[in-house]
């Protein structure tokens, strides 16, 4: 894997990151209000395991394979 290539993963885990985290704020903040749009608020939350599972996937791509 290249520099570039790394450094492109990199930016991307980051912005997943905060885009994860705000989503959990949104989450929390529309669980608090029982009129909430209940349809929005499954929705945001399979939106948040979605970024977890990219998250996860270049973490691990991230990571040097070594050969044993």
């Amino acid at each position: 894997m290249s520099n570039i290539d790394r450094a492109q993963l990199v930016q991307q885990l980051t912005e997943l990151r905060v885009e994860h985290r705000d989503l959990d704020e949104v989450i929390i903040h529309l669980a608090a209000h029982p009129a909430s749009d209940e349809l929005r608020l499954k929705r945001l939350k399979k939106r948040k395991l979605r970024i977890k599972d990219i998250i996860g996937y270049i973490e691990s791509k991230l990571i040097p394979d070594l050969d044993a």
